[in-house]
């Protein structure tokens, strides 16, 4: 008996939780049309998707699908460069790897289904976080002689 209720403390154990965004499992996420998506993200993004999709984003979705599916099963798929940092995560990119471009290199980027409604540009950081604590040249008074040879 105490060996069948182990093991189904194992098996509780290893159980996910499934992921819901605003109460809607991914699996339906995927297959809602852009009406019903604008529904359930913030009121910027609808207001995005209501005056429509532009080519460059939709150029940007055409990538992501054809990597997708040239990718083999169980691979991740081939990473696609882009400038659009203000590209909104819709459903349909979960999985992908996208290139985010921040001003000076391409950061590659896995999009999971938590970063829904975001922006991609959230996720690659424009700027070098400051190091406090580390005195440069001239920082201190003894720091400013540099001997001459």
């Amino acid at each position: 008996m105490n060996a069948d209720e182990a093991a189904a403390e194992r098996r509780k154990a290893r159980t996910f939780k499934k992921f819901t965004y605003r109460g809607v499992e991914l699996s339906q996420l995927l297959d809602l049309d852009t009406t019903q998506l604008m529904d359930l993200v913030t009121a910027r993004a609808r207001r995005r998707f209501q005056r429509g999709l532009k080519r460059k984003p939709m150029a940007l979705i055409k990538k992501l699908r054809k990597a997708k599916k040239e990718a083999p099963a169980g691979e991740k798929p081939a990473v696609v460069k882009t400038h659009l940092r203000d590209m909104i995560i819709v459903p349909e990119m979960i999985g992908s790897m996208v290139g985010v471009y921040n001003g000076k290199m391409f950061n590659s980027i896995e999009i999971k289904p938590e970063m829904l409604g975001f922006y991609l540009g959230e996720f690659s950081i424009t700027y070098k976080p400051v190091r406090h604590g580390r005195p440069g040249i001239g920082a201190t008074k003894s720091s400013t002689f540099v001997a001459i040879k």
